[in-house]
């Protein structure tokens, strides 16, 4: 018996009906999902977040895996969408240095700010739950100033969008009508807080993730919110205790997949193979991140061990170096301001660590120098 995950309604738009796809609310049915299909890797899914978790002891402190792993999933998440910009222009832009994308980064530095609101308001007692409300608000950070700033941040849609094509008629997919987004996204919010523990965790979150894609809430920004929305379950329900993985990565290295099998929901009811492509995501993203906090502890072991064994380091050499993963690009007035420090204390400290071939001189120049630790970026853009 083949399921089918939604029906039609007509919906009137620039001058046009189209048929609108509504979805059924979550979690599917008639007939049911079929557990015995993601058991497996499921299980395969969980033990590498499980790993994954262990593995981020070995670096001394986690906010240098945080740092670099919430850059790389807004990043990612931007690139899915269109946005050009690199690693290195983010650490470029965070340390005062010129970069000539400015619209592509505000667009990352944008979802920087929206993940932090939503990871600020989880940890926070009296902050709110997962909820439309939340999203609401990092909807309104993530188009702030930037190109979709016309598209009605922070709320829901009035009118009928599309996906693909050049108007609703000829589009690849049309979402549900504007009148109905405020239910539809109400059922979803019950469906994630419900408690019955009928489904597994990740397979909740990639119900989740894909109806709220389905729904399209916003004139624009869906995919990067949808995509935050799996971040925030992930912690929520306790399979991460920090955001150490970027599953758009793996999403955007099967970006034709990622829409396929989204899509093959609507037309064919097929929730099970999405959930496959999900898990599988999951499972891989999540030993990737591990190899990649290997790869740091490994890197800033060594790079220490140097530092320890030079006879010229002193207090704020060693204080700096331990900033350079929160600071990878860098000029000697910024180190002044991180140390709290005088300029001929920053500059010595600064030295020391490039004579030791730790950090590099990026310019040449004698004056207004910029720095960079080099194989440290290197390893993370690889």
């Amino acid at each position: 018996m083949q399921r089918t995950a939604g029906t039609y309604a007509i919906s009137t738009t620039m001058g046009e009906s189209v048929r609108a796809f509504v979805p059924y609310p979550l979690p599917p049915s008639n007939p049911l999902l079929l557990a015995d299909s993601f058991v497996e890797k499921n299980r395969l899914a969980e033990l590498a977040l499980a790993r994954l978790s262990g593995v981020s002891g070995l670096v001394p402190s986690v906010d240098w895996l945080l740092y670099s792993a919430i850059r790389k999933e807004a990043l990612l998440t931007s690139q899915i969408e269109g946005t050009q910009a690199t690693l290195t222009d983010l650490f470029d832009e965070e340390a005062g240095f010129a970069v000539s994308n400015t619209d592509d980064i505000e667009e990352v530095t944008n979802y920087l700010q929206a993940f932090h609101l939503v990871r600020d308001n989880l940890h926070d007692p009296n902050g709110l739950p997962i909820s439309v409300r939340l999203l609401c608000n990092a909807h309104r950070l993530l188009l702030e100033g930037a190109r979709g700033s016309g598209k009605q941040p922070g709320e829901l849609r009035r009118s009928q969008n599309w996906i693909g094509g050049t108007r609703p008629g000829n589009a690849v997919f049309v979402p549900p009508p504007a009148d109905q987004v405020a239910n539809l996204l109400t059922d979803l919010e019950r469906f994630i807080h419900d408690t019955s523990p009928i489904l597994p965790p990740l397979v909740k979150i990639a119900l989740a993730h894909a109806q709220f894609e389905t729904i399209h809430p916003f004139l624009d920004g869906n995919g990067r919110i949808g995509r935050l929305l799996i971040a925030a379950l992930l912690e929520h329900w306790g399979l991460l205790p920090e955001p150490l993985m970027y599953l758009s990565g793996y999403l955007k290295q099967h970006q034709a997949e990622y829409y396929r099998r989204l899509s093959n929901i609507r037309t064919d009811g097929d929730w099970e193979s999405w959930i496959d492509f999900f898990l599988e995501g999951v499972a891989e993203a999540a030993f990737n991140a591990e190899r990649s906090i290997i790869a740091i502890a490994s890197l800033v072991s060594t790079d220490r061990r140097r530092l320890l064994d030079s006879s010229k380091a002193g207090p704020a050499t060693y204080r700096l170096f331990e900033l350079l993963p929160m600071m990878p690009r860098f000029t000697i007035e910024r180190v002044r301001q991180a140390l709290n420090t005088s300029f001929p204390t920053a500059n010595a400290a600064v030295k020391v660590l490039g004579e030791l071939g730790i950090v590099v001189e990026m310019t040449g120049q004698k004056k207004n120098r910029s720095y960079s630790y080099q194989s440290y970026i290197e390893l993370l853009t690889r």
